[in-house]
């Protein structure tokens, strides 16, 4: 339960690799996960309801409907189906298929890619997406934003580098 609440929780995003099955315990961690690549022979299954237990571990039933919607969550969490890569991209359980051999290799120029941002840009935004799945209120999620991207704006130059960066047809070089 610990590794599942401190994924969701560090400030840095968590990009998982599906290669194979994610079944049970590793549905669940795949899910505590930020973006979820898969290969196309990765396959995924709330499988306690199989063994004659629950299908409610480590948190799959708060995060696989805020995931993939209550409707869809509750028929694969209660019949213990296997969900193929290409049905978990469609429904949401992960955010593309990649080739087998090319999955390592996506996740970590994904990784990377988001490596270049600014790090309180990123790490405030990570924030504000978990905080929307369990705000309250619209306005009370908007007003946090607004906070975040002012909080930011102000103690750091990052604006002004992007802004720089795309007038010399360059990338941003974030110092923050």
């Amino acid at each position: 339960e610990e590794i599942v609440t401190a994924i969701r929780t560090i400030p840095q995003p968590v990009v998982a690799a599906v290669n194979g099955a994610a079944i049970g315990g590793g549905l669940c961690l795949a899910m505590a996960c930020d973006i979820r690549l898969a290969s196309s022979t990765a396959y995924f299954r709330a499988a306690g309801i199989n063994n004659g237990l629950t299908a409610s571990e480590l948190g799959l039933s708060y995060l696989l409907p805020r995931a993939i919607g209550i409707t869809r969550a509750s028929e694969l969490m209660l019949t213990g189906r296997d969900i193929l890569a290409a049905e978990a991209a469609e429904i949401g359980i992960v955010s593309r298929v990649v080739e087998q051999d090319c999955l390592l290799e996506e996740s970590l120029a994904m990784a990377d890619g988001i490596a270049g941002w600014s790090r309180p840009g990123i790490e405030l935004t990570k924030r504000t997406l978990r905080a929307s799945m369990e705000a309250g209120s619209l306005e009370g999620h908007m007003q946090a934003e607004g906070l975040g991207q002012l909080f930011v704006r102000l103690m750091t130059a990052n604006f002004e580098e992007a802004v720089a960066a795309r007038k010399e047809g360059r990338q941003p070089e974030f110092k923050d």
